[in-house]
């Protein structure tokens, strides 16, 4: 099979784009949220300590990433070599951005990692099937 010809798994490909919009939703409304919300977030760890951050900060972060992700959905359909390259960048970039909000938020952090390495997947795997 030539290069060139698509075959059923350039779905995998449209499938990571889709994710990518929807992962660029969810951090630009998470980002909205933490920057017009309440400045300061209080957690108490296991051992009795608390920590505090300042959640207008991981809002900035959250609306940056957001934007980047809804950048990189858009490159991705274009079918650009760069483009999966780059999508697979930014989804590692998420993966490990909510690997670092697990504490605060395990299940949903566990579900956008998943859904993160699916992306990886896709791009990497059968992303060239996008030119087609």
């Amino acid at each position: 099979m030539s290069e060139t010809t698509a075959t059923g798994w350039v779905g995998w490909a449209f499938f990571a784009s889709i994710m990518l919009f929807i992962a660029a939703a969810i951090d630009l409304f998470y980002g909205i949220m933490a920057i017009i919300g309440p400045n300061t977030a209080y957690f108490v760890g296991s051992g009795g300590g608390v920590a505090s951050f300042n959640v207008a900060v991981w809002g900035w972060w959250s609306l940056i990433l957001g934007v980047v992700l809804l950048l990189a959905g858009v490159a991705l359909l274009r079918g650009a070599m760069w483009a999966r390259i780059f999508a697979a960048v930014v989804a590692g970039i998420s993966a490990i951005s909510h690997l670092m909000s697990l504490p605060a938020q395990p299940w949903w952090s566990i579900v956008v990692v998943a859904i993160d390495l699916l992306i990886i997947f896709a791009v990497t795997v059968h992303g060239r099937e996008l030119r087609s």
